[in-house]
């Protein structure tokens, strides 16, 4: 779907496997990173080791994630990302007893060249919160609907939600334009609806 050719920029993503397929470089999402950190404490709360791992261990996540968005200099910006950067390496090549801290630094050991971008180019951020928040209101109207009651219902409310987010995100006038699309398919059912979707002049 997305072509052969590598892709310009960089994708930010939980670790589903399906993404490797994509001819772009990745950045985990340190966000999800975070919640399995947090969730390894619940898991674990009477262990010691544990809780000094996900308490010092956690925080430098959270650093990663706000620092783009702080008012610095980009100057700032980078001396404070190799910094945390640093902190979490040492923390990730530190010896552990326990496996569930193994296994945590061991995502961080295997994919480091996925780790890491945030810290190289500003514009990348370490988490996909906008996209996760793009999608909720599409998650909340499926689950309040019980849902599609056919293959077909599902795969119209996919790509219908494709549609319209991806109109949002390049038109200002994102509804005129899909109605406009309609219109002219109404009148002429062999246009090529891409073109009338997404061009720049759709007349």
């Amino acid at each position: 779907m997305l072509g052969e050719e590598p892709l310009p920029g960089d994708l930010v993503v939980d670790r589903y496997q399906a993404y490797n397929k994509a001819p772009c470089r990745l950045q985990y999402c340190y966000a999800h990173l975070s919640r399995e950190v947090k969730d390894l404490h619940k898991e674990f709360p009477e262990d010691a080791e544990v809780e000094t791992f996900v308490g010092s261990f956690a925080p430098l996540l959270s650093q990663a994630m706000s620092l783009r968005g702080l008012a610095i200099s980009d100057r700032q910006f980078y001396r404070r990302a190799k910094t945390t950067k640093q902190a979490i390496l040492e923390a990730v090549e530190h010896s552990a007893r326990h496996p569930g801290i193994q296994r945590i630094q061991d995502i961080f050991r295997r994919t480091a060249e996925r780790m890491y971008r945030w810290s190289e180019d500003r514009n990348i951020p370490a988490e996909n919160n906008f996209a996760e928040r793009t999608l909720r209101p599409a998650v909340i109207a499926r689950k309040v609907s019980f849902g599609s009651q056919s293959d077909a219902g599902v795969q119209s409310r996919e790509i219908l939600m494709s549609i319209v987010l991806t109109l949002k995100q390049r038109f200002d006038d994102f509804q005129t334009r899909f109605k406009t699309a309609l219109d002219h398919l109404a009148e002429n059912p062999n246009l090529d609806p891409y073109h009338l979707l997404f061009q720049r002049d759709p007349s």
